[in-house]
């Protein structure tokens, strides 16, 4: 196979496009392929820089501020306000008092301009609102259980006295 350059012919002559010119046309004027590997399939080395600047780009979004944590901020006031509806001030004072103390933090850190720890003590607040009506909760239940406790005595105590 002789290198020579073939013109190209024009599309007006009937003849065909040697082999060659074909091949130089399909190549747009880059070197023939002397192995297995397709043009089309570009390699590690020229896939680098754009890979690199991808995975740079995303680990910039990644350490974005998150938005203010009003969210947490208003789903720990309601935590609070729901554990006082549940009369958590006389069942559990302690972990509504703890509850009351971080939500205020929380709140002046926000004002403050700590995003962070206002949204770890938010957080902090409503799980300890949960925990002071849970307690609440399980006090009136168990007050409740022992008064049936209590009747059910009473109707048994009842009973025998009626039975001869």
């Amino acid at each position: 196979m002789s290198m020579q350059a073939t013109p190209i012919l024009a599309p007006s002559r009937p003849e065909p496009i040697p082999l060659q010119a074909r091949r130089r046309l399909y190549d747009n004027g880059r070197a023939p392929i002397t192995g297995t590997a397709s043009p089309m399939r570009p390699s590690f080395a020229q896939i680098r820089f754009p890979l690199l600047a991808a995975v740079l780009a995303s680990a910039l979004c990644s350490c974005a501020s998150l938005p203010p944590p009003t969210g947490e901020l208003a789903s720990a006031r309601q935590a609070v306000t729901r554990a006082e509806d549940a009369d958590a001030d006389q069942y559990a004072p302690q972990e509504l008092g703890t509850a009351r103390t971080e939500l205020s933090q929380a709140q002046a850190a926000m004002s403050g301009g700590d995003q962070d720890e206002a949204r770890r003590l938010s957080l902090s607040a409503a799980a300890d609102a949960d925990l002071a009506y849970a307690r609440s909760r399980e006090a009136l239940a168990t007050a409740e259980l022992n008064q049936r406790r209590a009747e059910v005595e009473e109707l048994r105590r009842r009973l025998q006295e009626a039975q001869p």
